[in-house]
C-alpha cells in the first residue's frame, strides 16, 4: 500500500518527505495501537467480571450458566466451578425455577427450566405466570392452573424426569410414569384431570341464581410403587438435562469404592508406575460400542466413568467373550486388572513398542 499511497498523494501536490514522515508515523502507531486497544478492553472486562465473581458469586455464575445453557459441556464445566466455589446448584423446580438460571432466597443457584430438553419457553412462561399468587401444592394443582396448550405431555414428562416435581410431597418420580390398568401413566392421568377441570371451569353452565356450577372432579389416585434406584433415577435425569444434578450414580457404591478399590481412573494415565501390579477400581459403564476387527473377530470399547475422571477401555478375544454380558450402559462394574509391559493391537495384529495391556482377571465382577 505504501507505493500506492506515495504516488497518488504526490499527484495531488504533497511533498515526498512529508508523505514519508506520515507513513513512518503510521507504521509506528500500528505496532502498538491495535494490541494496546484490545488489551485495554479485555483488561476492563476482566476487571468487571472478576469484581462480580468475587462480590456476587451466585448471581454471576447464574448469569454465566444462563448464557451457556444451550451448550451442555459448558454447563457441566461451570457447574463444577460452582462446586469449587462452594455454591450449591439445585435442580429445576416448578415452584422456584424460571426459564434461565437464577439465585433463590437461600443464595443457591437454581437450574433454569429452559435448560431441560422438551420444555419450551411457552411452557415455562405459563408455569411461572400461574404460580404468582401462590405456589403449586401438587401435580394436580399445577395441571389445573397452567395453560395446557403451552405445556404439553412432553414438557410434563421432561420436568418429572429432571426433578421439577420433587417439591411435591408424597410423590416421587417413579410414580409419575407408573402404568396401571388403563394403559396410561399417572402423569397422563394428571394432565387429563387438569384439562377436564379447565373445561368445566370454562363451560357456560350456571345455576338458577347466576353462579357458576360447582361440579367436583375427583383427583386421580397416586399409584403406590417402588422408587427408582439412584442409578436409574440419575440416568433418566441425565437424559433430559445432560448432567447429573441431584446426585451421582456412584453415591450408592461410595463405601465399596473406598474400601475395595486401590486405584482411581486418573492413575491409568501413567501406567509406567504400575507395571506388574494388580489394580482394582470401579465405575459406571457408558458409551458401549461393539466392533469387528479385520480378522473377523469381535471386540468392544467402552468408557468407565468415575466421580472426577473417565477412561476408555478396549476388550478383545477371550476377555471379550467372557465379560461382554457385563458391558451394559449405566451399569456399575468393579474391575481387577493386571498391568503388563508391552501390548498388541488386537485390531491390527501389530506389535506396539509403547503401551500397556490391561488384562481383566477372574475377579472381574459387578
Amino acid at each position: 500500500m505504501k507505493p500506492k499511497f506515495i504516488s497518488q498523494a504526490e499527484t495531488k501536490g504533497h511533498s515526498a518527505d512529508k508523505l514519508e514522515k506520515i507513513w513512518k508515523d503510521w507504521e509506528a502507531f500500528a505496532e502498538y495501537a491495535f494490541n494496546k486497544s484490545h488489551s485495554t478492553c479485555y483488561a476492563w472486562i476482566a476487571y468487571q467480571t472478576a469484581y462480580l465473581k468475587a462480590n456476587y458469586p451466585a448471581e454471576y455464575m447464574a448469569a454465566v450458566l444462563s448464557n451457556n445453557m444451550n451448550d451442555i459441556k459448558q454447563v457441566s464445566f461451570f457447574m463444577e466451578e460452582c462446586k469449587r466455589m462452594g455454591l450449591e446448584v439445585l435442580g429445576p423446580d416448578v415452584n422456584e425455577s424460571f426459564y434461565k438460571f437464577t439465585v433463590n432466597d437461600n443464595y443457591a443457584v437454581r437450574f433454569g427450566m429452559g435448560a431441560v430438553k422438551g420444555v419450551g419457553a411457552n411452557a415455562v412462561d405459563t408455569i411461572v405466570q400461574s404460580r404468582k399468587e401462590e405456589p403449586y401444592k401438587s401435580i394436580f394443582d399445577l395441571a389445573k392452573k397452567i395453560d395446557l396448550r403451552a405445556a404439553n405431555k412432553k414438557a410434563f414428562e421432561s420436568l418429572a424426569l429432571a426433578g421439577g416435581f420433587d417439591c411435591f410431597q408424597n410423590t416421587h418420580r417413579a410414580q409419575y410414569f407408573h402404568i396401571e390398568g388403563e394403559g396410561i401413566t399417572f402423569l397422563e392421568k394428571a394432565v387429563r384431570y387438569g384439562s377436564k377441570f379447565q373445561e368445566n371451569e370454562n363451560s357456560s353452565q350456571v345455576s338458577l341464581f347466576g353462579e357458576s356450577s360447582d361440579v367436583q372432579i375427583a383427583e386421580p389416585i397416586v399409584p403406590p410403587c417402588e422408587e427408582w434406584s439412584t442409578m436409574e433415577k440419575l440416568a433418566k435425569e441425565k437424559e433430559v438435562v445432560g448432567i447429573y444434578i441431584s446426585g451421582h450414580p456412584l453415591d450408592d457404591y461410595r463405601f465399596e469404592m473406598k474400601y475395595f478399590c486401590n486405584s482411581k481412573l486418573e492413575n491409568l494415565k501413567n501406567l509406567e508406575n504400575y507395571i506388574g501390579k494388580s489394580l482394582t477400581f470401579a465405575g459406571i459403564v457408558t458409551n458401549v460400542q461393539y466392533r469387528t476387527a479385520k480378522n473377523g473377530k469381535d471386540w468392544a470399547m467402552f468408557t468407565l466413568e468415575g466421580y472426577d475422571e473417565s477412561h476408555e477401555f478396549r476388550i478383545f478375544d477371550e476377555e471379550y467373550l467372557k465379560y461382554r454380558h457385563f458391558l451394559v450402559n449405566n451399569q456399575f462394574i468393579y474391575f481387577k486388572v493386571m498391568v503388563k509391559d508391552g501390548w498388541v493391537n488386537r485390531e491390527t495384529g501389530k506389535n506396539q513398542t509403547q503401551g500397556f495391556n490391561l488384562q481383566t482377571s477372574d475377579n472381574f465382577r459387578m
